[in-house]
């Protein structure tokens, strides 16, 4: 007769809770005469990504100050420029997609050939004083552009292997 007793008492409490359900408590708010200020959100920013803009009048920052370019691709300097972009660029960039750099396709569509090269060279004080290097920099998670140290023969090289993309 016990056990029969323990047995109901435990079949009544767990049949007790089970069925309570969950109580959802509402928290109480203590007005003193003020009316919330409606939260308003920051409009979506429709704003060209650096990447995609185009800004072909900004030279950047360094020694590059004009280049001229020939209404035809020099083909020899194109190979040596692919061979250097090849040894010392595809760590971060991909020539036709995103990657950790931005993708070089098309790049002399967007930007001044003097920016493209100023950025090879210089790429620390441009990151520092160029506005679109520095959202470039935004854009693509702070990861700097590295400094490769390559000469102004290399970096001509690699800009007229960009035309070939």
């Amino acid at each position: 007769m016990k056990t029969a007793l323990k047995l109901m008492t435990i079949l009544f409490v767990t049949l007790l809770v089970s069925c309570g359900g969950k109580e959802e408590k509402k928290k109480e708010t203590i007005s003193y005469g003020k009316k919330e200020a409606p939260v308003k959100e920051a409009p979506k920013a429709s704003k060209t990504p650096a990447s995609k803009r185009i800004d072909l009048s900004n030279k950047g920052v360094g020694p590059i100050t004009s280049v001229a370019l020939d209404a035809e691709i020099d083909q020899k300097m194109a190979t040596e420029g692919a061979e250097v972009f090849k040894k010392m660029c595809t760590a971060c960039h991909r020539a036709d997609k995103k990657f950790i750099g931005p993708a070089p396709k098309g790049i002399l569509d967007r930007r001044a050939p003097e920016w493209v090269m100023n950025m090879i060279l210089n790429p620390e004080e441009m990151v520092q004083k160029d506005p679109l290097a520095k959202e470039l920099l935004m854009e693509f998670n702070g990861s700097p552009m590295a400094n490769q140290n390559l000469t102004e023969k290399e970096a001509r090289s690699v800009l007229e292997y960009f035309r070939t993309l």
